[in-house]
């Protein structure tokens, strides 16, 4: 049941985060293969009207570099049935829009932010735009962009002290923080089991600091595992796509900025929708093809096999 639609306007970024891409960055999709506007907004369509879609996450690279960002949101949430329509952003810039994104319909935010110290966020991002990140949380929340997630991912030897200090500043904020555990998903195809935080490593280092209990509230097909600090009612979650897999309760489908349709994060194979829709093919058509890319799922993304192979196509070029 892919009921989750997790659609990347841009493979393009202006952060360089040391897991996700390096420093001197990409080679970015050429404008003419990029969806249009109004192609997002169609196929955003055919999987709300079609298929069952019941949520809308827009992701990239950065959304918020997309310039129709706005409008493409307000398309999403004038749908009937009206799907819960939310962001993945870096926050750099959402100071600025998150009043337009809140009167599009936005519901909510999750933001990325791995560290709070300064220093740490600049070797880690290679820009020096902690302050722009901590306005954009801060406007998200005013403009009623809630709850405001945070999403964390620790890096062996860089920021592992930062587990605590980041739970603290959620606690402070009023923020729900998600650790989430390092995936094979950069660009320089770097990452090893060996060197990866595990989410025993991240609960290990929060218990020294707070009690955690577990989360009592029914999981459904949420990615991560919520405990509850210090008796609640925060709670903090760690999403263990690795070490702890939940690919049985997964819900997501995927559609690339360049109109690829996957069916797992972590898929080898496309489907494409761009062409047959650039060449006039109907609704039903282009449903048809996105339910037969969906049943071609495979029942786990095999990490732990011998015989996994890296996607080819790094996070920021895929969409979380």
């Amino acid at each position: 049941m892919a009921t989750d639609l997790r659609v990347s306007l841009t493979d393009r970024c202006n952060l360089r985060c040391t897991y996700c891409m390096p420093p001197e960055g990409l080679d970015w999709l050429p404008k003419v293969e990029v969806l249009t506007d109004e192609e997002i907004a169609r196929l955003v369509r055919i999987g709300v009207e079609q298929l069952g879609i019941r949520e809308v996450r827009f992701t990239g690279g950065e959304p918020l570099l997309r310039p129709g960002l706005v409008g493409i949101v307000a398309a999403a949430t004038a749908l009937q049935p009206r799907p819960e329509v939310s962001l993945t952003t870096n926050a750099i810039g959402l100071a600025r829009v998150a009043p337009a994104l809140a009167a599009a319909g936005l519901d909510r935010i999750n933001c990325s932010l791995d560290t709070v110290d300064r220093d740490r966020f600049t070797q880690l991002t290679h820009r020096d735009r902690l302050d722009d990140v901590l306005a954009g949380l801060a406007a998200a929340q005013r403009a009623g962009l809630t709850p405001v997630k945070v999403n964390a991912v620790l890096l062996r030897g860089l920021n592992e002290e930062d587990a605590v200090p980041l739970l603290d500043f959620c606690l402070e904020h009023g923020y729900q923080l998600r650790f989430i555990e390092q995936m094979p998903l950069d660009a320089h195809h770097a990452w090893t089991r060996g060197e990866m935080v595990t989410a025993e490593d991240i609960l290990e280092r929060l218990s020294a600091a707070h009690t955690l209990t577990p989360d009592t509230e029914e999981r459904g097909s949420a990615p991560a595992e919520r405990w509850l600090v210090d008796g609640g009612p925060a709670t903090v979650g760690v999403i263990a796509s690795v070490t702890r897999s939940f690919c049985g309760s997964c819900d997501r489908t995927r559609l690339t900025a360049d109109g690829q349709v996957r069916n797992c994060l972590f898929a080898r194979e496309e489907s494409d929708l761009r062409t047959p829709m650039r060449d006039g093919a109907t609704d039903e058509e282009l449903a048809d093809r996105w339910r037969i890319a969906t049943l071609g799922k495979l029942p786990g993304h095999g990490i732990d096999d011998p015989s996994f192979l890296q996607p080819a196509r790094p996070m920021s070029a895929i969409g979380g």
